[in-house]
């Protein structure tokens, strides 16, 4: 049988009733007013749908906490949602290393970023993202030195991303990889699959079996938003 997200967003749930309630009663009430402020910039972009889900956003906030992260690594910032989000979690004197191509939408989020004052944590990096990651590795005070990476870019490259985070992350830091279940498709048949989500789809599932089988991380994929992975580092 065709599967499909009933609730017509990102969100896995299939009652829009029951998303909308878990939104409310445990996301927004506990939400900032300052990433409240983002969200809405981004619902008015086009691609509004690639921001992070806010109950995923919890959940990350949470996870960052428990490991007390102060240095983090971004990959894919799009209007900063989960930027700002973990800027507002670290410590005064952390810092995230942020990746993204394209400083336009980083730069939509931004006044929100510097009115929480929290920019001075922030170091954007304009770049393909596996560039810059090779950069970083060419520090060697950089490896094993990250405590926390939140992945939400270009699917093919995931299993690069990986390979090269498992260099940079600590035994005992998180990576969270978002969108792992790409709108539910990758538990559809194919042919239900609208072609423009196909491609993606290849990727999520071929990298969904990788992270099974790698036995250098610890996984739990958990259905909020589109899906998230996240991985503690053995």
């Amino acid at each position: 049988m065709a599967l499909s997200n009933s609730n017509g967003s990102k969100g896995l749930l299939q009652s829009r009733e029951l998303f909308e309630y878990v939104l409310e009663t445990s996301v927004y009430p506990r939400e900032p007013e300052l990433l409240k402020e983002i969200r809405v910039i981004t619902a008015n972009h086009p691609q509004s749908l690639m921001s992070t889900s806010p109950d995923a956003g919890q959940l990350i906030a949470l996870l960052q906490k428990l490991i007390n992260a102060k240095k983090t690594i971004e990959i894919g910032v799009f209007t900063g949602y989960s930027l700002l989000l973990t800027a507002l979690t670290i410590p005064q004197d952390g810092k995230i290393t942020a990746i993204d191509m394209n400083k336009d939408t980083y730069e939509m989020g931004l006044p929100v970023i510097k009115k929480a004052e929290v920019e001075h944590k922030i170091n954007f990096i304009q770049s393909q993202a596996l560039s810059a990651l090779d950069e970083l590795l060419k520090d060697d005070a950089n490896r094993g030195s990250f405590d926390f990476a939140f992945v939400d870019a270009d699917k093919v490259n995931y299993q690069k991303y990986h390979e090269v985070l498992l260099q940079l992350v600590k035994v005992g830091g998180i990576i969270v990889y978002d969108n792992t279940l790409w709108l539910g498709t990758v538990a559809m048949p194919e042919e239900f699959v609208k072609e423009e989500l196909k491609p993606t789809r290849f990727y999520s599932i071929e990298f969904n079996k990788f992270l099974a089988n790698d036995d250098r991380v610890q996984i739990s994929q958990v259905p909020l938003g589109d899906g998230i992975t996240i991985c503690w580092r053995l």
